[in-house]
């Protein structure tokens, strides 16, 4: 008896499969498709379908969302595909790569979760035919060439790939090659393939297969284009070109570009000067033919950004009152009348004239005196933009005027950045430290402020990075300086020197009491919480005891100081938030005394003078001491003295050994007597000829063996033949003198009419003792045994 052999199974087209969810990609009939799968759903169900007949489906996500690992029903189209699993390779990650094949379109009824993955009832729903199948045919043979031409035109898609499809293939076999070959999005794919007429789903890919072919030969022509003008220096703008080409193809004109209409219509509106318009206008042409990526077009884009920031509109001159100036300065300013005066003769000139020039004012004077808190006042009072400049250490001309363009990150120079920065053609620049600028080979920048601050000049100062003339001639110029010393003469000459001298301990005190104490309580923001008042005599005290200075920057630190202690305290409740300082409070606060003028001698002695001099810092006292000893007649001299010092004593030796016989020495004193000349405070160079008084009186005192007064301090230029001459900075010695307790002073006659400038406050409580030569100023200095 035979044996019935059991023919194999058919594999389904309808029931229940796994899923699995695909994200941006599509799997039609007739393709065999890789797929990675990762998601723990997708490897259960792949693994589902080959434990049974290998079938799965592969149905599209339609977006991604919170959900993505496990997509929910929702989420997922109900327009499928069958597919084999052809192959199934596991990854050391445990992902699984599949080769699938399409088998049919499948339609989904329900979708179904078990416990690891997902699954679904479909039924197989191919595309039907419902029209004439020779239209259908005539449309597929075009659709045929043009989706060949398509593919020669992509050069993403092998034309190998063309060999299946012989010209017998079934319409709906190529359209599904198709659809799985055309680069366009998954959405507008799902949508062709959910049509369930196959002459319209033809149709519609037929008229997308066109719209690409456009597209790819518009590309093709761009990429033609461009190529054509590519070298292997130009390689790296191939990107651009395309651009330039697209921009060309849709009728987009250069001038159209963002930048260059924001530069044009900037460039009509501004009222440039004639020269900086042509600048700008060649620029902007130059701007426009060069490409986003070269080095050179950020450089042009830069300058005319520059030209364009500075002003260029006529400013309105603000109305100001004489009295509304007047009262700003005192409200800033204690003290300094005859600068207050020199400043409101200039704003006088300023409010009648239209246009003012040879004003550039300079304000010498020691640190701390307030030359520069001056400039702000005068800007508020003329109600003009303040930009202060900071010239000290300034060594290149460049710094001034500007770097010129060849140079990679070249700027113009502080003048013309100070203008941006005000926004303004008259702005108040204030130069501060003009003294302190220096030279080496990349050029002088004091020559550099020469035509800067020469109101002839100005009105066309040419600046290396813009490469035109800008006028200056609006701008009020004020500079400061310590001293004049250093002040190269061709560019002291365009400036009026205003000398602001130190201040009185009497004005110190007014000035603390009504700047500095308000000042340092806002500056700390304790203001209401704690209350300090200060008596007159505790100021004084810290002035005389705790500062050394011509103006109050010290003073200020040490009332900073006396307050953070007091608030140290208030916060830790051993001090109340409402206190008054007094004179025997100050150690506990400063500590010791700092400064107690012990160099001055207090009592007459024989070889001692107190001398007078002139320091940046303003004015000091100088204790000359000279001994004598046996020797050969030399004289030696000590205390690190400048030259000019050196020959003052020579001189003050030779008059002394010219004139012993008067004097009661010796005449041959010098055949067996060395004289030691010191100033004490060695470390300090010391210079000038204004001690030659000073160091005479010494020298004679020691070898006539008169005292000298304690009570004097002298300050005097003398000559071989006895004569007294002027000497500068009297001010500041006269205020060293007073504030070393000193109020008997001699200076030279010829000082007279410097003296009636210095203001009363200085002069109050001195007796100024005027001499013409050395003989009145011994004749005052010495005491007669």
């Amino acid at each position: 008896m035979g044996t019935k052999v059991k023919e194999p199974a058919k594999p389904r087209d309808k029931g229940i499969f796994p899923v699995i969810p695909l994200r941006n990609v599509i799997v039609v009939p007739n393709t065999i498709t890789p797929l990675l799968v990762g998601r723990f759903a997708s490897i259960h169900a792949a693994e589902a379908a080959l434990t049974s007949e290998r079938r799965i489906i592969c149905v599209g996500q339609k977006f991604n969302t919170e959900f993505d690992e496990d997509p929910r029903a929702k989420e997922l189209y109900r327009m499928g595909t069958i597919c084999n699993i052809l192959q199934v390779l596991k990854l050391p990650d445990g992902n699984l790569r599949l080769l699938v094949e399409g088998v049919h379109r499948t339609q989904i009824e329900q979708f179904r979760r078990t416990k690891n993955y997902l699954e679904a009832r479909a039924f197989r729903k191919d595309k039907s035919i419902t029209g004439d199948k020779f239209e259908l045919e005539a449309l597929t043979r075009s659709f045929r060439k043009a989706f060949t031409q398509y593919v020669k035109l992509n050069k993403s898609i092998p034309e190998e790939a063309m060999i299946p499809l012989h010209e017998s293939s079934r319409p709906d076999e190529f359209f599904y090659f198709a659809l799985a070959n055309l680069q366009i999005d998954t959405r507008r794919k799902q949508k062709l393939f959910e049509v369930d007429d196959l002459y319209q789903s033809v149709d519609q890919i037929f008229k997308l297969t066109n719209e690409e072919i456009q597209i790819l030969r518009l590309e093709n022509k761009i990429d033609g284009t461009v190529k054509n003008k590519l070298n292997k220096l130009q390689r790296e703008y191939y990107l651009t070109e395309q651009l330039k080409a697209i921009n060309k193809e849709l009728g987009i004109s250069r001038e159209e570009k963002t930048d260059l209409l924001d530069f044009k219509k900037k460039i009509e509106a501004t009222p440039l000067s004639p020269e900086a318009r042509i600048k700008a206008d060649e620029e902007l042409k130059k701007l426009s033919t060069l490409n986003n990526f070269s080095p050179e077009y950020s450089v042009v884009h830069s300058y005319l950004t520059w030209i364009l920031d500075l002003p260029w509109d006529e400013p309105v001159l603000k109305n100001f009152t004489l009295k509304d100036a007047e009262n700003i300065l005192e409200e800033d300013h204690y003290g300094l009348q005859k600068v207050k005066e020199r400043i409101l003769e200039y704003l006088a000139v300023v409010k009648l004239a239209s246009k003012v020039k040879g004003q550039i004012l300079c304000f010498v004077g020691p640190p701390g005196v307030g030359k520069t808190s001056l400039g702000k006042s005068l800007a508020r009072a003329m109600d003009r933009k303040f930009v202060r400049l900071s010239l000290g250490g300034v060594r290149d001309e460049a710094e001034i005027r500007g770097h010129r363009r060849t140079y990679v990150g070249a700027l113009p120079g502080v003048i013309i950045q100070s203008l941006k920065k005000a926004g303004t053609k008259n702005p108040l620049i204030m130069m501060d430290e003009i003294d302190k600028m220096s030279m080496d080979f990349r050029g002088d920048p004091a020559s550099a402020l020469l035509e800067v601050l020469d109101p002839e000049q100005n009105n066309s100062f040419r600046d290396h990075y813009l490469d035109f003339c800008y006028d200056l001639s609006q701008v009020i110029f004020i500079t400061t300086a310590n001293t004049l010393s250093s002040i190269p003469r061709p560019l002291l000459d365009r400036m009026e020197v205003i000398d602001i001298p130190g201040y009185t301990t009497y004005e110190k005190t007014q000035i603390a009491l009504r700047h500095l104490i308000p000042k340092v309580i806002t500056e700390h923001d304790v203001e209401g919480k704690v209350e300090l008042n200060y008596q007159q005599t505790t100021i004084e005290k810290i002035i005389s005891l705790y500062t050394r200075e011509a103006g109050v920057r010290e003073l200020e630190r040490q009332i900073a100081k006396i307050l953070r202690k007091v608030v140290k305290g208030v916060v830790e409740r051993k001090t109340k938030s409402k206190l008054t300082i007094r004179p025997q409070d100050l150690e506990k606060y400063l500590g010791v005394a700092k400064h107690l003028y012990s160099e001055v001698n207090r009592k007459d002695a024989v070889g001692i003078v107190t001398g007078l001099a002139w320091t940046a810092y303003g004015g000091e006292t100088l204790q000359i001491e000279v001994i004598k000893m046996k020797g050969e007649g030399k004289l030696k001299l000590t205390g690190q003295l400048g030259e000019v010092m050196q020959e003052s004593a020579q001189a003050a030796f030779s008059y002394a050994r010219l004139h012993a016989v008067r004097f009661g020495i010796r005449e041959d004193f010098y055949k067996n007597t060395d004289l030691h000349l010191h100033i004490p405070e060695g470390a300090i160079p010391k210079d000038g000829p204004s001690a030659g008084v000073t160091m005479a009186t010494a020298i004679i005192s020691i070898l006539s063996g008169n005292k000298i007064r304690h009570d004097l301090a002298m300050t005097g230029e003398i000559t071989l033949t006895g004569q007294v001459l002027p000497i500068g900075g009297l001010p500041e010695k006269l205020i060293a003198a007073k504030r070393a307790g000193i109020y008997n002073v001699i200076i030279p006659k010829k000082n007279d009419s410097n003296l009636v400038e210095v203001p009363q406050e200085i002069k109050k409580g001195l007796n100024i003792i005027l001499v013409d030569t050395v003989d009145e100023v011994l004749d005052k200095a010495l005491i007669a045994e």
